[in-house]
């Protein structure tokens, strides 16, 4: 079974019995008709919330539920982030559109009435920033299912950063999982799930939820921040650096490359990530740069003379696209 799949099979929903033929009503009169009456309408409520009990334990219905009745996953997988333009994105298409893609929950261990998410935490939050209950899926899942779930939710969103996912690992780890589970959860295997460790018990979280998610900072670059840590490069001589209106307000990804150049000594800026454009005969006809907190595009107007024009001329249909299948950047 693919992940997606993992994923889908949690929505399932068996389809619904037919309905059962109408009988006729027998003619009655008086107290007897009003009697019968009154207990066949009392016989059909009880069937009905007795196909409600079924569908909410096998986790077939999707419900609506007041936000503040949920509480976060055991174990969070995501580090907060000061700016989210992809959340205000999520709650004006939820605002405009619904909601479309239900949540999915399960009935809190331990507090009767309550449940716990195990994905969609941010289409939770939209409903609760806009003040209405949020649609979900309720199913029985135990600790490890609950985890699973939600891994591979991310997974198959593909948006969780390097370090987000290594500090999961750890603090499944640490909460007592074993690795088969946390591999199943991660989608990785034996070896990466090492190094998504080692990385996360080096680098101290303090210093991880300060810097935040940063996207763009894969592997090797954490690993390199982890070894100069572990080489005895002080922590205090960052707090000036945490103390600046400059880091302060600075994304995720340049709050990183400033404690990287705190903690190596370098003085030379980022360098660009760049990426080649070709038209479809070979010719190179622009690039791609991206640097922390913004992406610039940029046509040769020699090769390609007017595209640029063409491309800005649909930026509005672009977008419109891109929300449309990104579910307006949802969780």
């Amino acid at each position: 079974m693919s992940r997606k799949d993992a994923i889908n099979s949690l929505f399932l929903q068996r389809p619904a019995a037919p309905a059962a033929p109408v009988k006729p009503e027998r003619v009655r009169s008086g107290a007897v008709a009003a009697m019968g009456s009154s207990l066949q309408e009392m016989a059909e409520n009880a069937k009905t919330a007795a196909r409600l009990q079924q569908q909410l334990a096998e986790g077939e219905a999707v419900v609506s539920i007041d936000p503040t009745s949920i509480d976060g996953s055991p174990i969070a997988d995501r580090l907060p982030m000061d700016v989210d333009p992809g959340f205000d994105q999520l709650v004006a298409s939820i605002a405009e559109f619904g909601q479309q893609i239900p949540i999915l929950v399960r009935p809190h261990p331990s507090i009767t009435g309550r449940f716990q998410v195990a994905y969609g935490r941010r289409r939770l939050r939209a409903a609760a920033q806009l003040g209405r209950q949020v649609k979900a899926i309720i199913r029985k899942l135990n600790d490890d299912e609950l985890v699973v779930a939600q891994g591979r939710e991310n997974l198959d969103r593909e948006d969780l950063s390097f370090i987000e996912k290594a500090l999961f690992a750890r603090r499944l780890e640490d909460s007592g999982y074993d690795r088969a589970t946390i591999i199943a959860a991660l989608g990785t295997d034996k070896a990466d799930l090492s190094r998504y460790i080692a990385i996360a018990r080096k680098v101290p979280e303090t210093l991880i939820q300060r810097i935040g998610p940063a996207p763009k900072a894969g592997r090797a670059r954490w690993a390199l921040l982890a070894e100069k840590i572990e080489a005895g490069r002080a922590q205090k001589s960052l707090e000036p650096l945490f103390a600046s209106s400059v880091f302060q307000s600075a994304q995720s990804d340049a709050r990183f490359v400033q404690v990287l150049k705190g903690l190596t000594g370098e003085t030379a800026k980022p360098s660009r990530d760049r990426q080649v454009w070709t038209t479809p005969t070979g010719r190179k006809a622009g690039r791609i740069e991206r640097q922390p907190g913004r992406t610039a595009l940029v046509f040769d107007e020699k090769i390609v003379p007017d595209f640029a024009s063409f491309v800005s001329d649909r930026l509005d249909d672009l977008y419109r696209e891109f929300r449309d299948t990104h579910d307006g950047g949802a969780d």
